[in-house]
């Protein structure tokens, strides 16, 4: 781990300086950790997590690095000030083992609970690497695996790495992304961590997260307004700047409803695709809706980040490129490809927000994360979600 404030991903950033414009730095929130992979024990790694944390709480913006965010001219002077004196408080995290399960929760003011959820989540993937093998073999074999996986990719395919919160070791990370920037200087097109976009001079990437639309069920919005709300307060922070709107908080149809206003589907550069299970007709409908809307679609971009390799990413772009712009952004099969067992599906999603409960249904049902389950049965409800 590089140990530093920016080894996160930029959608942590963006967000933060956007709930501190609002006025909604000191809501408070709870977030917790899921494991999807199946029969995987991680009750043992409490005592690591817990030294870890502790650790996390000395980490500083450094000054090199308050310079690097300066130049990036969506973070304001006002916001870069007050990171300039954010530390993470370990008394935020409640974290015990259940049987094979690792119970893990994040509760305080949003502003301080959301740089979290990249820092534990890469602590526990490189942790779950280690403990099963990972070397410098494999390192070796990871590289390997990319530079097959990379050979003759089309001029115009486009791809940014988002493996920062289930890569195999930091070392591993910092590898891939210098040797797609060295190698692919026209494919890739940056990184997600800022650190390593820092570090390697390239392009930093990110936007807003589901994160975002949840909390703002329970930002005294009406409910029905809340993804409308979502998307004008980004509006209102970034004025045109950092241009996805996240497409399955909800699902496609709730999104695209709630889209369907010139002020988003002009204003916002494309959006981003997160769980669909078919992502070719996605696009198409995407596709269509600018048509249908006096828009041409090769003036807009689709951003696809669903659990994706190369050759997922090919297809989509031989199906899709002709018709609208589409980049990918490659996450586990990028960083944590050794060819041997050391990945995890593991997410840190918001389930409170006010005090109430939030829910992300996506357009894939293994990915729902909420809990009330009554509050789901009303949200589906709200939004007209069979």
């Amino acid at each position: 781990m590089f140990m530093s404030l920016l080894d996160n991903d930029q959608y942590t950033f963006t967000q933060q300086q956007a709930i501190m414009k609002l006025g909604h730095s000191t809501v408070p929130v709870v977030m917790e950790f899921r494991c999807r992979t199946e029969g995987v024990d991680l009750s043992a790694f409490t005592g690591y997590l817990r030294d870890y944390i502790e650790r996390l709480g000395s980490i500083a913006l450094t000054r090199d690095e308050y310079d690097f965010m300066r130049s990036l001219r969506y973070f304001s002077a006002e916001y870069l000030n007050f990171l300039k004196y954010f530390r993470f408080d370990p008394t935020m995290i409640y974290m015990y083992p259940e049987g094979k399960n690792l119970i893990l929760k994040i509760s305080g003011p949003w502003f301080n609970a959301m740089p979290f959820e990249m820092p534990l989540l890469y602590a526990i993937s490189e942790q779950y690497a280690l403990i099963n093998g990972h070397n410098e073999f494999w390192h070796n074999q990871a590289m390997s695996r990319l530079n097959e996986k990379t050979i003759n990719l089309p001029l115009d395919f486009k791809f940014a790495d988002f493996g920062t919160r289930r890569r195999a070791c930091s070392f591993l990370h910092d590898s891939i992304v210098q040797f797609c920037a060295k190698n692919l200087p026209k494919n890739f097109v940056g990184t997600s961590n800022l650190y390593l976009a820092k570090k390697h001079n390239i392009k930093a990437m990110g936007t807003m997260s589901h994160m975002w639309g949840q909390a703002h069920q329970q930002l005294n919005y009406r409910l029905i307004e809340s993804q409308k709300m979502a998307f004008e307060n980004w509006i209102k922070v970034y004025r045109g700047d950092l241009g996805y709107a996240l497409a399955d908080t909800i699902n496609t149809d709730a999104f695209l409803r709630d889209f369907d206003d010139p002020l988003f589907y002009k204003l916002f550069d494309g959006v981003r695709e997160d769980s669909e299970p078919d992502p070719i007709a996605f696009g198409h409908k995407i596709i269509n809706f600018y048509i249908y809307r006096g828009i041409n679609p090769k003036t807009k971009t689709i951003i696809f980040s669903n659990n994706l390799n190369f050759e997922k990413a090919k297809s989509i772009y031989n199906e899709l490129h002709n018709l609208i712009n589409v980049s990918f952004g490659i996450g586990t099969n990028l960083t944590n490809d050794t060819g041997k067992d050391t990945r995890l599906d593991i997410v840190i999603k918001m389930v409170r927000c006010n005090g109430q409960p939030v829910a992300k249904i996506s357009n894939a049902p293994g990915k729902t994360m909420c809990d009330d389950p009554q509050f789901v049965s009303y949200l589906k409800s709200v939004f007209s979600i069979k």
